[in-house]
């Protein structure tokens, strides 16, 4: 992590990403692990809270601002004013409940849609604890039709044993910053990002554009 003074020589990127999805889903968990590889039973968030991770991709400095959002309706309001600026989005919803799911089309995606400022933002959508796979209510497919539909990546996870947690975070950062980088060479600027870069982490689980 480490702590930025906020001159430019501290880090080349900086990204705001927002995590969205109802109550209950593991947003806090997913990023407690992120953070810190450390995953406990999380209380319900109040309101918004961030953390701060610095990663090297591509020979690049990026540091991560993550906003973990409330997921209860009565808190809904108060997050409004956090969608402002985001580059990046992840709806994470609960592979074992199936409501969590729904909700998204039915809640979160017109969240997005109402709030976020930002036209070029990424959205990714994480199906979490997979780790319940006897208890599965949605199925990898359906996920996948999803993140198709609305322009999503797309990652299974499982914050409780650090399944794709770190490469959910890394694709969101290695995509939004190409979209960065494709914007600073349109305005004539050189860039030597190279837009193919992988971002390595473990091979399982699926991912889409």
């Amino acid at each position: 992590m480490g702590s930025s003074s906020g001159s430019g020589s501290d880090y080349d990127y900086a990204f705001k990403i927002m995590l969205i999805g109802d109550s209950g889903v593991g947003k806090s968990s997913l990023l407690v692990s992120f953070i810190s590889k450390f995953v406990e039973d999380r209380s319900p968030t109040i309101g918004a809270d961030f953390e701060i991770k610095h990663l090297t991709i591509g020979g690049m400095k990026i540091k991560l601002t993550i906003w973990d959002t409330a997921g209860q309706e009565r808190f809904r309001s108060l997050t409004a004013s956090h969608y402002r600026g985001a580059q990046g989005i992840i709806l994470v919803y609960d592979v074992t409940r199936r409501e969590t799911f729904t909700n998204l089309a039915d809640v979160w995606i017109k969240e997005v849609e109402l709030h976020s400022t930002n036209r070029e933002c990424i959205k990714m959508l994480v199906g979490n604890k997979v780790d319940k796979e006897s208890e599965r209510a949605v199925t990898i497919e359906e996920g996948a039709a999803f993140a198709q539909k609305y322009g999503c990546l797309f990652l299974e996870c499982s914050a409780k044993t650090g399944v794709n947690v770190e490469r959910c975070f890394g694709e969101l950062a290695l995509k939004i910053q190409e979209v960065q980088s494709s914007t600073k060479e349109a305005s004539g600027k050189e860039d030597n990002l190279n837009p193919k870069q992988e971002y390595h982490a473990s091979p399982s689980g699926a991912c889409c554009a």
